[in-house]
């Protein structure tokens, strides 16, 4: 299960458009894991555009927890500010959960391009739509289910976003600690792992090296009602 991208009528991706662009002009950058990329309210400078491993984007509360918005892994375009605006600041953190190679883009050259560019702008658009959509349903899940609800729906996001197929089920092929795991339902650690045990017990769930494999699928979708949306949609990136 792989993340849905939007294609335009030429068959790209806004990715795909600019690292045609920006790969003969910018260099390949590789960090190692735990790199923070940038902190909440710091002068953004660049966006990144992800080439490989994986990028926890968050904030931090006034009390000091952490809370992981979104995962992001191999192909993924990192903006998280707003644009065309004068002397913006990044609303989130964003830190390598692994080995990470990417393309960083000054942010006017970004804004540039795609302001010039009527395919590239007409892509971003919807990539931005798409992620709004996205961020919309992951509230109203975590909003509508409670806290266990909320964890089902998180899980069934992963799977959709970073799932292999394999004979054991899906596994979702992100490492994650039971912390990570409680930063993305907003959650406390202790009722997660309490959550995970009662589907461990259920043979739901397995976890292992850092890895969860959904077994039942089915049961998680059935106790929050899931409506079967698109991967595009139903994702946690």
């Amino acid at each position: 299960m792989k993340e849905w991208r939007y294609m335009g009528e030429a068959g790209f991706t806004i990715y795909d458009k600019l690292l045609n662009f920006f790969q003969k002009i910018e260099s390949v950058q590789k960090v190692k894991a735990g790199t923070v990329l940038f902190q909440e309210k710091d002068p953004v400078r660049y966006i990144y555009l992800l080439l490989k491993g994986g990028i926890a984007l968050g904030r931090v509360h006034v009390r000091g927890k952490e809370f992981i918005l979104k995962i992001l892994n191999d192909q993924e375009l990192i903006v998280e500010y707003q644009l065309f605006k004068a002397h913006p600041q990044y609303k989130f953190f964003a830190k390598t959960l692994s080995d990470c190679e990417f393309l960083a883009i000054k942010r006017e050259q970004f804004e540039d391009y795609v302001s010039t560019d009527p395919e590239a702008m007409n892509a971003f658009v919807a990539w931005l739509s798409t992620r709004y959509l996205k961020a919309q349903m992951k509230c109203q899940d975590l909003i509508m289910n409670g806290k266990k609800g909320g964890l089902y729906s998180i899980l069934i996001r992963l799977c959709n976003s970073y799932g292999v197929v394999t004979k054991d089920g899906i596994l979702i092929d992100v490492p994650l600690t039971h912390q990570e795991l409680a930063n993305l339902t907003f959650g406390t650690r202790e009722v997660i792992q309490r959550a995970l045990k009662e589907l461990r017990e259920k043979d739901v769930v397995s976890y292992e090296n850092q890895r969860f494999t959904i077994k039942k699928l089915s049961y998680l979708r059935e106790a929050v009602d899931c409506q079967n949306c698109s991967y595009e949609i139903c994702g946690i990136n």
